[in-house]
């Protein structure tokens, strides 16, 4: 459970930032260079660089250089741990809406018979 939690964390931290959730967008239709990625944000290539090695050190992305280009890659399987967790957040809340649901249309019944 710690390393899902730790993941998690990571994930979560990552996400939390639009040029991150951009980049990771982005990267969901396929590889692209470090130069692809940034040039939407057109800030300095430096600040845009943390952004990620914010990914990476999350295990959302990988990077691989070959000569002078660096492409990133979505990793899916870190990104499915997040989705997994909302999915159990999903049942867990669904089921609290039926019960209440349910103990309405109980006391409801109660109040008609009154």
């Amino acid at each position: 459970m710690e390393n899902y939690s730790t993941s998690l964390n990571g994930a979560f931290h990552a996400l939390a930032d639009p040029t991150r959730r951009a980049v990771i967008a982005r990267l969901g239709r396929g590889p692209a260079s470090i130069k692809e990625l940034a040039e939407p944000f057109g800030g300095g290539l430096p600040s845009f660089l943390k952004h990620i090695k914010v990914l990476e050190s999350s295990g959302l992305i990988a990077s691989e250089k070959v000569g002078r280009v660096r492409t990133c890659t979505l990793r899916r399987e870190n990104l499915a741990a997040a989705e997994k967790w909302f999915d159990e957040q999903r049942a867990v809340w669904a089921s609290r809406y039926e019960n209440l649901d349910q103990l309405l249309t109980h006391l409801k019944g109660e109040n008609d018979e009154s």
